[in-house]
């Protein structure tokens, strides 16, 4: 696995381990940031990388800088135009996860919303895990409000309560926790976005349920729609539903999609992977490799 060599900070490349960040900045010591994940897959026929949805990913970059108060001093096509040269200088020989980071550098007080600062780095992923399907468990703790610290927003703070969630998760021997809102709704799982297979029906929360308005969610419904002319059913779900779900899984940009098998130790379906999660993830694989035409626009090559 290829290992990255540079970094980028507010448009200057250097060595990946010399990076760094004052830790009384209000982007450290208060999560004063947001980010994005952002995907570069490689083109097995032209070897070529492209982003995935960069557009919209660097869309609700801006969206959340807004929500934080921060000054916007650059502009999509310059942070795309870094991207592109952090991926260059890392010379990547497989695919690329991007991390875009935008936060408060200075050592000042915690309100502070400007001059803001950003980081752009290259990193490898694993290969796709799980493929026989994770085992999840309700978690006790309750997903993050939206009136309270907004999942909308894709800060690092709010990834304080994802990281409570897993760990706990892991020490109860489950492979990931499902959150449900404060009003017991099934929410999303601490890093991913989450839906099921009822009564034949792809279903999958609604944006008002407290959950982040996922890049790879709505390319999962747009690719269901296409396929079967049906759109995906978004509403509250119930807790008890889950268990009584035919299929279930869990898609984002770091997770991809990852089928789930059970929930609280009681089997989804039959306990392994259905039809319409298969089918989906085949799909939406062939799409982010550009081994179809038909999203080509949703691709945005490495110059």
């Amino acid at each position: 696995m290829w290992q990255p060599r540079v970094i980028m900070q507010d448009g200057v490349l250097m060595p990946f381990a010399e990076a760094r960040v004052h830790p009384l900045s209000p982007g450290f010591a208060y999560g004063a940031a947001v980010f994005e994940g952002i995907r570069a897959y490689r083109d097995p026929a032209s070897g070529r990388l492209a982003l995935f949805r960069l557009k919209e990913h660097l869309d609700r970059l801006a969206f959340g800088m807004k929500i934080m108060r921060f000054e916007r001093t650059f502009e999509e096509g310059y942070l795309r135009d870094r991207i592109n040269e952090v991926i260059r200088a890392n010379e990547p020989d497989d695919d690329v996860y991007v991390r875009v980071l935008v936060y408060v550098a200075t050592v000042s007080p915690m309100t502070t919303a400007t001059p803001v600062s950003f980081t752009v780095a290259a990193l490898p992923r694993e290969k796709p895990k799980y493929a026989e399907g994770m085992h999840l468990g309700v978690s006790s703790w309750h997903r993050l409000s939206d009136n309270a610290s907004p999942p909308r927003v894709k800060s690092t703070a709010n990834y304080h309560s994802s990281r409570l969630t897993i760990l706990q998760a892991r020490a109860d021997g489950y492979d990931g926790a499902l959150l449900l809102t404060r009003n017991g709704k099934v929410s999303e799982t601490p890093i991913a976005c989450v839906f099921f297979v009822r009564d034949g029906k792809l279903v999958t929360p609604s944006l008002s349920s407290d959950i982040l308005e996922s890049v790879t969610r709505d390319t999962i419904m747009r690719l269901h729609q296409d396929m079967t002319g049906v759109p995906v059913i978004e509403r509250e779900i119930d807790r008890t539903e889950i268990y009584l779900a035919e299929e279930a899984f869990v898609c984002g940009t770091g997770q991809e999609v990852i089928p789930v098998v059970s929930f609280d130790k009681l089997p989804v379906g039959d306990g392994k992977v259905g039809p319409v999660t298969a089918h989906l993830r085949q799909r939406y694989f062939d799409v982010v490799h550009g081994k179809t035409a038909d999203y080509d626009a949703w691709r945005t090559r490495v110059n």
